[in-house]
């Protein structure tokens, strides 16, 4: 694996490979889902519809592997609790929202004849939500080294 991929064995651990996927997937389909809601696209609507499940699918690799990865993290305790722990319940939240549209999507294949302004709402607040998640583990990632082995570790969180 070191030959195909060698920038691994620079991070701790595996998530830093799956957390890009749902948030372009995600958003994607938020994208899609307005393109077709405006233009009244079917085939739009359905290539949001697979998006969202394929971002849900994303998403729920992306969570397990944060999860798994959390306890193990070379970060100092300050860190973990300014923005690990807020990243992590942010990201469970946002993973449960869109859980919560795909099961709706999934109701009204491929997108709510009546209730679509609460549907896109709803998306909206998911899309909230990973951007805040997304930027705390940025913070941890460029700010305080949480996904390599760049400098030493820990530091201490810094406001």
């Amino acid at each position: 694996m070191a030959r195909l991929l060698p920038g691994l064995g620079h991070v701790q651990n595996y998530h830093p490979l799956f957390v890009h996927f749902p948030i372009g997937l995600i958003y994607g389909a938020a994208l899609l889902y307005l393109i077709g809601w405006l233009g009244g696209s079917d085939s739009i609507k359905w290539a949001a519809f697979w998006t969202l499940c394929l971002g849900g699918i994303a998403a729920a690799a992306a969570l397990a592997t944060g999860l798994y990865a959390a306890p193990g993290l070379m970060i100092s305790d300050s860190v973990r609790e300014h923005l690990l722990d807020h990243h992590k319940h942010l990201m469970i939240a946002a993973s449960a929202v869109t859980g919560f549209l795909i099961v709706w999507a999934i109701l009204t294949r491929p997108m709510p004849e009546s209730g679509r302004i609460g549907f896109m709402a709803v998306m909206f607040a998911a899309l909230i939500l990973i951007a805040l998640g997304a930027d705390l583990g940025s913070s941890m990632v460029y700010g305080y080294n949480a996904g390599g082995d760049a400098c030493p570790q820990p530091i201490d969180f810094t406001h």
